[in-house]
């Protein structure tokens, strides 16, 4: 392949971002079979397939993974040229784009990322929170990097992609100063009956802190369920009840919310993962956001 013909990358990119040939039709004002034409003679310029069916969904192959990168960033790049043709400041660097499940704390969330805001070339950093279920259809389709979870790809959920362990810890309960003073002693056993405010069953915290209620017949009075951590801490911080979170971000959430430790339940695990679609991280970034939490976010003690 000594040429390619650019109308053809430019109509697969905007295929591949959108998942449907009839989405992009939409965004090129082009008919089905127009773009459907285009794609078969890239494919028979480059001599593999690019996409496969999945439902009623396109997506890429190995080699559409890998023409996708490079489309991404000729694109980027001539946006960048014709902004500079019009005296227009140079705006382009490197983006990361993040999915960050909803049930993951915001502290911990940033704890993650903020080795990205480090790096010696700078990188436009896109998070996209909302539930794992929906960022992984994301990923699937190649528009988000990487997906932050307290929980593992499920092998039962068709996307082929592939877990990587960010580290794990222990878990911290806090609450406002009289509560903390009220419930420490005895702790754990002072947890009985004592007011609570948990995350909602679909996190993993909710359902490990279930179980270890459970095995040791603690019975709390749950005065509320929250979908938003931060909201939870904004109650927690009012004395509307004691609150779980990892104990790697207890200190950070103490400082930020002025609320006290009780005590801590080793016992009960919090793991964190990136989910990625690449068996081995290739993306400078991700690679800064793994190595940080191996090498001291999740270092306990």
């Amino acid at each position: 392949m000594d040429w390619l013909n650019y109308h053809h990358l430019l109509y697969f990119w905007v295929v591949a971002r959108e998942g449907t040939i009839a989405r992009a039709c939409d965004q090129l004002h082009l008919t089905q079979p127009a773009i459907s034409k285009q794609l078969r003679q890239l494919e028979r310029s480059v001599g593999q397939r690019l996409f496969k069916r999945a439902g009623r969904n396109l997506v890429l192959t190995e080699t559409g993974q890998e023409v996708f990168r490079y489309a991404e960033e000729i694109f980027s790049l001539g946006q960048e040229l014709a902004e500079s043709l019009q005296g227009k400041p140079r705006r382009s660097r490197p983006r990361l784009s993040v999915g960050i499940a909803d049930v993951l704390p915001k502290l911990l969330a940033y704890r993650l990322l903020e080795p990205v805001l480090h790096l010696p070339e700078p990188v436009q950093l896109v998070c996209d929170e909302r539930g794992l279920v929906d960022l992984l259809a994301e990923l699937a389709q190649y528009r988000l990097d990487v997906v932050l979870s307290d929980s593992p790809l499920s092998p039962t959920v068709s996307v082929r992609a592939y877990n990587h362990l960010l580290g794990e810890c222990g878990v911290s309960i806090l609450g406002s100063s009289s509560l903390a003073r009220k419930f420490r002693r005895g702790f754990p056993q002072s947890l009985d009956e004592a007011p609570f405010l948990l995350p909602t069953p679909k996190s993993m915290l909710r359902r490990s802190l279930d179980q270890w209620f459970d095995s040791e017949g603690i019975r709390p009075d749950v005065r509320g369920e929250f979908d938003d951590s931060a909201l939870l801490k904004v109650f927690g911080q009012a004395g509307q009840g004691l609150f779980a979170v990892p104990s790697a971000v207890e200190q950070e959430t103490c400082r930020q919310y002025r609320v006290q430790l009780v005590g801590r339940l080793d016992a009960v695990r919090e793991r964190f993962y990136a989910i990625s679609v690449e068996r081995r991280l290739r993306h400078p970034a991700v690679k800064a956001i793994t190595e940080a939490a191996h090498g001291d976010l999740f270092r306990e003690g």
